[in-house]
């Protein structure tokens, strides 16, 4: 018996099986309790760092949830060449988040609003996610570009850059270290944080699956509840959320911001590739083809999905979407594969983000608290880069542009004077660890010359919390 035969009859639910509605029903809120921090933290991290009022986060929050679901169902469902037609479940990328906060940022400091910075995110983002649309038509091409070894580096810098953001919450945020640097870094603060690290590493530890599947989740919980003891949640400032939250598309106008579309436009380039792997992975532990035209059609389909959503995700005030790898690992738990799960997992999403109260109640989790959790979730996006440079051979040429691209990377970060001299434009492009490094990264892969090929491990491009 071959590994797909093997893996099909391990399956209780194939891809096309039908469950009952309380097997489905089960199965999905199996999948939730991966998924749901995942999809609302990066909404809550950039509300926190720009500095947003409660109820704009709650808002936030709530759209994170209804496009989720949205795009979740057309992956599942499929319309004509769009989506994969796998159990795929989509949600808010934490691929973008430096570089929507860097953005925010950008239109604060010329003295933009809240509005404006949020027309500016999605504006660059809308504009950017044909990228992914365009490159899904040129899969065999783009795999031989965007090789293990440049994904990773990217993803690797990603982390590495985000880590700053898990940090200063620990500490008590951006806010209250720029405006009352005396009580950031508080014993209060850090004992909070650290309760959560504990209880997230020793939930990550456990035997039980299903416990180290929602370590996140419980890590959160406990220093939510801490914290309110403590006297640090205040609960006030969701009595006056609206009960319904209305999907408007461009509520907050729209805008670009010109100098971060090649950054964007990159980030779009290498989700793409992350995406291929992870639907790759899916399709396997679904007992379905690796290779072939079925294969390839849904692999093309499914990133085409990925790139329609994050656009529709920009029009209905949300994030850039794509493929979360952590359900492959519910799908081999559970034993069920079967897409029709999907479509529970997508309304009960939807159900979720047009109650403000649910968005709410993410969006007041002391910094403390948030950091505790985050600083973990982003420090395993920058293992999870290393884990894709590892699955490349490197040598001599892969140490080269390693080095490189690190050091141009997290150089201009550390050193952004070495920009002074450029214009504001360029400025703006290249102060993003991400788009130096990225971009020295696929420059090199190019034009050094190869001594043998990578060798590729097949397994997912990418691993988020």
């Amino acid at each position: 018996m071959s590994d797909a035969q093997q893996l099909k009859a391990d399956l209780i639910f194939n891809l096309e099986d039908k469950p009952s509605v309380g097997k489905a029903f089960f199965a999905a809120l199996q999948h939730m309790m991966a998924i749901f921090i995942g999809i609302v933290t990066p909404a809550i991290v950039i509300s926190g760092v720009l500095g947003f009022s409660t109820e704009l986060s709650a808002y936030l929050v709530s759209m994170s949830l209804f496009v989720s679901g949205i795009a979740t169902f057309i992956q599942c469902k499929t319309f004509g060449p769009v989506g994969s037609g796998l159990l795929s479940i989509q949600g808010t990328s934490f691929t973008f988040l430096s570089l929507c906060i860097g953005i925010g940022f950008a239109v604060k400091g010329a003295g933009g609003t809240e509005n404006e910075m949020l027309a500016a995110i999605f504006g660059t983002c809308l504009i950017a996610s044909p990228v992914e649309m365009i490159f899904s038509r040129f899969i065999p091409l783009l795999k031989k570009i965007i090789t293990p070894l440049v994904s990773g580096i990217v993803v690797t810098l990603i982390g590495m850059s985000l880590i700053k953001v898990g940090l200063t919450d620990i500490g008590g945020g951006a806010w209250l270290l720029s405006n009352k640097p005396e009580f950031f870094a508080s014993p209060q603060n850090l004992i909070l944080a650290g309760i959560v690290l504990v209880t997230v590493i020793v939930f990550n530890r456990s035997q039980n699956k299903w416990l180290r599947m929602g370590a996140i989740v419980f890590g959160l919980v406990v220093g939510y509840v801490v914290a309110a003891f403590m006297g640090k949640v205040n609960f006030s400032t969701i009595s006056s959320l609206k009960p319904i939250a209305l999907p408007i598309p461009f509520r907050f106008g729209f805008s670009i911001s010109w100098a971060h579309i090649i950054p964007m436009a990159l980030l779009f380039l290498i989700t793409t590739v992350e995406s291929i792997g992870d639907l790759t992975a899916t399709s396997m532990i679904s007992g379905e083809p690796v290779e072939g035209d079925i294969y390839v059609k849904r692999i093309s389909g499914g990133v085409l999905g990925d790139g329609i959503n994050s656009a529709i995700a920009a029009i209905f005030n949300s994030f850039p979407n794509t493929t979360f790898s952590q359900n492959n690992g519910v799908i081999q738990m559970t034993g069920v594969a079967s897409r029709y799960v999907g479509f529970w997992i997508s309304g009960l999403l939807v159900i979720f983000g047009l109650f403000p109260i649910v968005g709410g109640l993410f969006s007041i989790i002391p910094n403390a608290v948030l950091g505790g959790a985050t600083l973990i979730m982003f420090g395993t996006v920058a293992a999870s880069g290393i884990r894709i440079i590892a699955s490349s051979i490197i040598d001599r040429r892969g140490v080269i542009i390693m080095a490189i691209s690190f050091g141009l990377g997290m150089g201009v970060v550390f050193v952004p004077e070495i920009l002074q001299h450029f214009s504001p434009f360029m400025k703006s492009v290249f102060s993003s660890a991400i788009t130096t490094g990225g971009l020295t990264a696929i420059f090199l892969n190019i034009v050094l010359p190869r001594g043998y090929k990578e060798h590729k491990v097949d397994e997912p491009m990418k691993d988020m919390v």
